[in-house]
């Protein structure tokens, strides 16, 4: 990639609808190109590992309207940090995790933005609930009182043609209509955090409010260490 971080924001920005919020995958790449990408307009970046996340915080504390979002794989023990240093976290996938999540939020008096990380087709590779499993959880996910559950995200199974991925992605937006439609008090369905770099537009078509770009924005990772200001 030739162009520029900003080059490339103005670029995929202007192609999306407004109700899309655009979030900047920012693993692996260092303080200086996220400052770049701030003064593109991004406000929103994602982590997906507590402490990488921590020094590039410390590191752009100057800026104060970024919004954190954590997109990995969020084991218990480190609950309490991320709940500290996100908020929003859209990889919420079992219920053992939220209701731990849930208990955090309760004491620190927060209220973390989550999605449920769901599992549209089996995929022994992902984290996350089956359809099934998640709608027998819905009744106890409901009473977590402390976490504003704000919608689903997926990410479908690697090796999947067009069609397959955006299937995933339909299904997904209509379980989250079932779930809106069943009026749980606590569980919101507002918000669908699916599309990454190589299948974002497909998402979009699908429904999609989020959608994780990183590697179409940053570059590849080396690119991203090598970056000069």
């Amino acid at each position: 990639m030739n162009s520029s971080i900003s080059e490339r924001i103005v670029s995929i920005r202007s192609s999306l609808p407004t109700s899309v919020k655009l979030i900047a995958v920012s693993k692996q790449v260092p303080a200086q190109a996220i400052r770049s990408a701030y003064n593109a307009g991004i406000r929103d970046f994602a982590e997906s590992r507590i402490q990488e996340a921590a020094s590039k915080q410390a590191e752009l504390q100057d800026l104060p309207d970024i919004t954190w979002h954590f997109i990995g794989h969020l084991q218990s023990n480190k609950a309490k940090k991320a709940i500290e240093q996100f908020p929003w976290i859209h990889s919420v996938d079992n219920l053992k995790l939220a209701q731990r999540l849930d208990q955090l939020a309760q004491q620190l008096g927060v209220s973390p933005q989550v999605c449920l990380q769901v599992k549209i087709l089996p995929d022994p590779n992902k984290s996350g609930w089956s359809v099934p499993e998640l709608l027998a959880d819905l009744p106890t996910l409901n009473q977590y009182k402390s976490l504003q559950i704000q919608g689903l995200m997926t990410i479908p199974p690697s090796g999947l043609n067009d069609s397959e991925i955006l299937n995933v992605f339909n299904l997904n937006r209509e379980l989250a209509k079932k779930i809106r439609e069943q009026n749980w008090s606590h569980i919101k369905m507002q918000h669908l955090s699916m599309g990454m770099s190589g299948d974002y537009e497909l998402a979009v078509q699908a429904g999609a409010t989020m959608v994780r770009l990183g590697t179409i924005l940053f570059g590849d990772r080396q690119t991203a260490f090598d970056y000069q200001p």
